[in-house]
């Protein structure tokens, strides 16, 4: 069970990547007005969402004890992200304080999960 959460642990990475790297690398672009939220961003929260999901019913399948306040918290972030991702993903450019703000979120999310012990 242990390599299976593992693998879904690198999935639910790689999708932060996606996401945050999307932001990344239009960060110039969003200083323009111009950016836009790119498929890789809208695949990377979805992928986000999905292996979250598997890595709760996995660690609890498994006995291991899950902070269900702190999954609840990062599943809020992570459906605001998603729900402006998704809404605004076909805009030919998106505001800089929305496409800052789901920068913003993703990070948010990140160190929620890494310092919320």
């Amino acid at each position: 069970m242990d390599v299976l959460i593992h693998l879904f642990v690198g999935l639910h990475i790689i999708g932060i990547a996606a996401l945050l790297g999307g932001f990344l690398t239009q960060m110039k672009a969003m200083g323009e007005g111009t950016a836009r939220f790119g498929p890789a961003m809208l695949h990377g929260a979805l992928t986000m969402l999905v292996t979250g999901v598997i890595l709760v019913g996995l660690n609890q399948a498994d006995d291991h004890s899950v902070n269900n306040v702190k999954i609840g918290v990062k599943l809020a972030v992570l459906i605001v992200i998603l729900g402006l991702v998704y809404v605004k993903r076909d805009d030919e450019k998106v505001e800089k304080q929305l496409f800052g703000l789901v920068g913003l979120l993703t990070m948010v999310n990140v160190f929620i999960a890494v310092l919320w012990t």
